[in-house]
């Protein structure tokens, strides 16, 4: 968590200004244009991926057993898969709570190990901010696999070797941008790590090393755009095009992503997520700001209904496709066990881990909401599944307030469209039988509108059709974070009223 206010900026500190012809020159060189419609050389062919990932998948079983204790327990003996649709009838789902229960069992890391421990040269673990931190063993080849994913997403987001990277987070235990650091390295591209600055040492090391793109969370851009503005640095100076952004739903909001590009003149937001079990999973696609593409050479994504376990039939349908192209089978055969009652619904992402065969994960039920496309060739080129509206929630996020269903992604969305909101907060009274919330904001830099809490009152009604109190608290009440912000917080029944 950063510091509710930054110290003011010295005099000595402020940005020495740059010819304007300096500025263009310098974005010229390394400017492209976000919107590319024109495929990636890392596509592979809609007819070359199912047996691309099906070779992967058996590769990698043939790998786990005996090897692998935790999933030799897991599996015992199954016969060899032949078929995704085998695959996916035939191995159970691998849940969060089965790894955390493993690794208390065998302290540090659990028994999800394919090699000898001295195989292994990386350690991450997860943040832990909503059940036990997870310890994640990597060898140097699964690493390697990693940086080789993150550079189709660097690839995706038009950089260039030219480009200069400002790495904008702590570089703790967590996955983070660690992976994206050493992409960039191999790329051959400048990088800054910020580590351990302050926001204003940061911002100044972004406008006087000419950084093009910065990394970091949605909130930690806004806040950076914020503190610039209130200490009077024109940010139209800076020569940051391109603002890579995870760790969040921000960054394919867009009423955020306006909100950052407002704070940030001339740069792109550009999402992707991944997560510390599994590594970096999505890019954003180039054509469609607010859209995620998984990236399928690497894993292999499912989309199931989060309570029965059914598949989402935008996601299977295509599965089924690409099975019957692949393997002879039937298009009007059914896929057993789909949800009847889906159509482009909300579910949740299930991930096979196809590279990462020292720790792999089989069908992780990965706890995230999405909201997958039809399946069909998109405007930049790629077939791969297309999820809209980037991760909208967590599972355990979801509410239903008064018969409807709420996720953090759309009240973000709505308090952002609000203009003159610097920062939001979510009481919950998460009682089961009346879950209620409260929304608290802290207005922007300048006078305070006293109307404020009912602009936004009266834009929660009209998206939600329900009616949720706002408060509205002095200028500086509420903490800014840099890494995943924390704003639902639960209260007891008593001071929820």
């Amino acid at each position: 968590m950063r510091s509710r206010r930054s110290g003011r900026l010295s005099r000595s500190l402020r940005p020495r200004p740059r010819p304007a012809s300096a500025r263009a020159t310098q974005r010229a060189s390394t400017s492209r244009s976000p919107h590319r419609t024109k495929p990636f050389t890392f596509h592979v062919s809609r007819f070359t991926l199912p047996r691309l990932q099906l070779r992967k998948l058996q590769s990698l079983l043939s790998s786990l057993i005996p090897a692998n204790p935790f999933y030799t327990r897991k599996l015992g003996s199954h016969d060899s898969i032949t078929t995704l649709d085998q695959f996916q009838r035939d191995i159970p789902f691998t849940t969060k709570q089965e790894i955390i229960l493993d690794q208390q069992a065998h302290p540090p890391y659990g028994t999800n190990l394919t090699y000898p421990l001295e195989k292994y040269t990386r350690c991450h673990q997860t943040s832990g901010t909503t059940t036990t931190p997870i310890r994640w063993l990597d060898t140097p080849e699964s690493w390697a696999h990693f940086v080789a994913t993150w550079r189709q997403i660097l690839t995706a987001a038009g950089v260039q070797c030219q480009d200069r990277f400002f790495f904008a987070f702590s570089f703790g235990p967590f996955l983070g941008f660690w992976s994206a650091l050493d992409a960039v390295a191999a790329l051959g591209c400048f990088r800054f790590p910020g580590g351990a600055m302050s926001s204003i040492a940061r911002l100044q090391a972004i406008l006087d090393n000419r950084i093009t793109i910065l990394c970091c969370t949605p909130t930690y851009a806004l806040h950076l755009g914020e503190i610039a503005r209130e200490q009077k640095l024109d940010l139209t100076s800076s020569c940051v095009r391109l603002i890579i952004v995870a760790g969040e739903a921000g960054g394919s909001i867009p009423a955020t992503r306006s909100r950052i590009e407002s704070l940030w003149p001339g740069a792109f937001v550009f999402d992707h997520h991944g997560m510390t079990e599994v590594g970096p999973v999505t890019y954003q696609c180039p054509a469609q700001p607010g859209v995620l593409h998984v990236i399928e050479s690497s894993y292999l994504p499912e989309v199931i209904n989060p309570q029965s376990g059914a598949f989402v039939s935008s996601s299977s349908s295509f599965s089924l496709a690409r099975r019957s192209f692949s393997e002879g089978g039937s298009s009007s055969s059914k896929i057993k066990n789909q949800d009847p009652n889906s159509s482009s619904q909300t579910g949740e992402l299930v991930l096979t881990t196809l590279d990462r065969i020292g720790s792999p994960l089989l069908r992780y039920r990965t706890g995230d909401l999405v909201r997958p496309r039809p399946r069909g060739v998109c405007a930049c080129g790629s077939h791969e599944l297309a999820l809209e509206g980037g991760i909208l929630g967590r599972t355990d996020d979801m509410l239903v307030v008064r018969g409807v269903n709420v996720y953090p992604s759309l009240i973000e969305e709505i308090v952002r469209s609000c203009p003159g909101i610097a920062e939001y907060r979510v009481q919950l009274d998460s009682r089961p039988s009346l879950p209620e919330l409260i929304i608290e904001i802290e207005p922007a830099p300048g006078p305070a509108e006293s109307s404020l809490p009912r602009h936004l009152e009266k834009a929660l009604q009209s998206s939600l059709h329900l009616r949720i109190p706002v408060r509205l608290l002095p200028q500086g009440s509420l903490p800014r974070f840099e890494m995943k912000a924390q704003r639902w917080v639960k209260v007891c029944p008593a001071s929820s009223s």
